[in-house]
């Protein structure tokens, strides 16, 4: 699946929802789901700075695509990295970097989380894109 799919995809999942006490549950669910990251990168290198919370983020290429694993000390955090994993792991650095984030506005996250988690929330995005923009770079 394309970037672009499985974005329209969780934006689907999410207008399933009426109230946001209910999406807030099922970010919890996805975080529950997440990839974990490998104790071994859990390293101040993959701490995503800003967040209030701590996050760890780690991508590796494989063949042509970059894979990123993830983990958070708070549940509701672990969730929002889930739902960029999701939408971004297993892509070409390219894809990425090319992909908007448009979607995020589209289910609501940035006006539902805190000031600090929305800043959290644009410094993973941003370091997925770091990760893309090095491995881009590689090849």
């Amino acid at each position: 699946m394309t970037i672009k799919e499985i974005q329209e995809e969780i934006v689907d999942e999410f207008s399933m929802f009426d109230d946001w006490m209910q999406r807030y549950e099922y970010i919890i669910d996805l975080g529950k789901s997440l990839p974990l990251i490998d104790e071994q990168y859990k390293t101040e290198d993959n701490i995503i700075k800003g967040c209030q919370s701590k996050v760890w983020v780690h991508g590796e290429q494989n063949g042509d695509k970059i894979v990123f694993t993830a983990d958070s000390d708070a549940i509701l955090t672990k969730g929002i990295i889930a739902i960029l994993i999701r939408a971004f792991s297993n892509q070409k650095a390219a894809d990425i970097l090319e992909a908007n984030t448009d979607f995020i506005d589209e289910i609501g996250l940035k006006e539902h989380l805190s000031p600090t988690r929305a800043n959290g929330l644009v410094s993973m995005i941003k370091k997925i894109k770091m990760y893309a923009l090095a491995f881009n770079a590689k090849n």
